[in-house]
């Protein structure tokens, strides 16, 4: 039976569990496993009865990392769908700086004034994103993931927000294009091929 441990932050072990307990008891139910939470250290224990498939563990796992950084249940159940990703940067990291002063300010960025360059980066690469403590948080597929990825650590590092924005206008586009242009199977009539 795999086991899985994830640590959440203490203020956030009440979203996890869910009014009585019911966000938890979804997640177990959705993925087929069993989650339990110690609220003194505030680890999650993730278990799946089945050793052969560990899918299960890994989405539930997710699942509870991504509401520890700060997503909805609701928001978080989008990992559950097919590839689709968490990414977590750390601004420390990213940005090198250990004062918190610093680390609200350059989080500040990420945010924008009342939460517009987040939404923007939310509406332009299709990633849903959560800013939480020192950490920002990616939910998406793998190239939406990559794209978001890309405009936040632009942003962490002092780009002006049009040039990110621009920037993913364009990954957007070259998304659509490639969409397009992509070769059709030829339509088939009595066996023959059309065209």
């Amino acid at each position: 039976m795999p086991t899985l441990f994830v640590r959440i932050p203490e203020d956030r072990v009440g979203v996890l569990l869910g009014v009585g307990g019911s966000t938890k008891r979804e997640i177990e139910r959705r993925t087929g496993t069993s989650v339990s939470v110690d609220a003194s250290d505030d680890a999650v224990q993730v278990s799946s009865p089945d050793a052969g498939d560990p899918i299960g563990a890994l989405q539930a796992r997710d699942v509870a990392l991504a509401i520890g950084r700060g997503f909805s249940p609701l928001r978080a159940f989008r990992l559950l769908q097919p590839d689709t990703y968490l990414a977590v940067l750390d601004i420390k990291e990213v940005t090198g700086k250990r004062d918190k002063a610093a680390v609200r300010r350059i989080r500040a960025r990420v945010i924008g004034v009342r939460g517009r360059a987040r939404e923007r980066i939310e509406e332009l690469s299709g990633c849903a994103v959560s800013v939480y403590g020192s950490t920002v948080a990616l939910i998406g597929q793998e190239r939406q993931l990559e794209r978001a990825q890309r405009a936040v650590q632009l942003l962490l590092r002092g780009s002006e927000h049009n040039t990110v924005f621009r920037m993913l206008v364009r990954g957007r586009r070259e998304d659509s294009f490639e969409e397009l242009s992509a070769p059709s199977l030829p339509e088939l009539t009595d066996g023959e091929p059309r065209g």
